[in-house]
């Protein structure tokens, strides 16, 4: 079986953000940099089924070369080798464009990803790829297991989840408890080294989106502490100053 796990190379959430160029780009000035946490659930489970079924593990990224240091990590934790698409990925159409034509060349049997990166949450790369390639796609899958070439999956729907078949190949965006994060070894950063990570030049894509500004969400205001004998006030606030009810 050959498996494909994309990663995405995303802000830690504890990291202070600010924008550059007219408030157009972010500003990666002192920003800690991360595996996207959905994508770490994905590349756990991808380890564990490449381990299950003796195939191979290939990590895909679209980005720069300030990404590696999250690549080598993906191969320390058990990935095989890894690709690099050399680009800063534009929007969700320009990032899918790439995955779907390295995809379309190797022949995967399972693509996996994060439900969706924490930077942009936009959450439809994964559906974007199936359809470039003709494939199906299901998220947000809980659970994943594989029988030949059948492929049972457990996804978050309203109201509970839902048990579904299906077979490969398929595009997969997973979220929790699909796997339990993986923690690289000694042996595995010592291997990682060697490992081949092959970096391409993107593929010409029509940019579909143009940032034009960003903003940081307004900084929470004072709280107010009501005592329990004054509901009357409390309902006013409410209704004048949070303006919920």
């Amino acid at each position: 079986m050959k498996i494909l796990v994309c990663i995405t190379n995303v802000p830690d959430t504890t990291s202070k953000i600010t924008f550059t160029d007219n408030d157009t780009k972010l500003n990666k000035n002192g920003v800690q940099f991360i595996i996207g946490p959905y994508d770490d659930y994905a590349l756990a489970r991808g380890v564990e089924l490449k381990e299950q079924t003796g195939g191979t593990l290939t990590v895909l990224h679209v980005g720069e070369a300030d990404a590696e240091p999250q690549i080598r990590k993906a191969l320390a934790i058990g990935a095989d080798d890894a690709i690099r698409v050399n680009a800063e990925p534009m929007d969700s159409y320009f990032t899918a464009v790439q995955i779907a034509d390295i995809a379309r060349q190797e022949n995967y049997d399972l693509i996996l990803m994060g439900r969706e990166s924490i930077d942009y949450n936009s959450g439809v790369v994964h559906g974007l790829v199936a359809e470039m390639l003709g494939i199906s796609s299901y998220s947000p899958v809980m659970k994943l297991d594989i029988s030949g070439n059948t492929v049972t999956i457990a996804r978050e729907i309203d109201g509970g989840k839902e048990i579904l078949t299906a077979n490969l190949p398929l595009v997969l965006g997973c979220q929790e408890p699909i796997a339990e994060w993986k923690i690289p070894n000694m042996r595995g950063i010592m291997t990682a080294r060697t490992k081949p990570l092959k970096v391409v030049e993107p593929v010409s894509v029509i940019e579909m989106t143009e940032p034009q500004h960003y903003s940081l969400p307004a900084p929470k205001g004072a709280c107010k502490m009501i005592p329990a004998s004054e509901a009357g006030t409390l309902i006013r606030l409410l209704q004048t100053e949070a303006k919920v009810l």
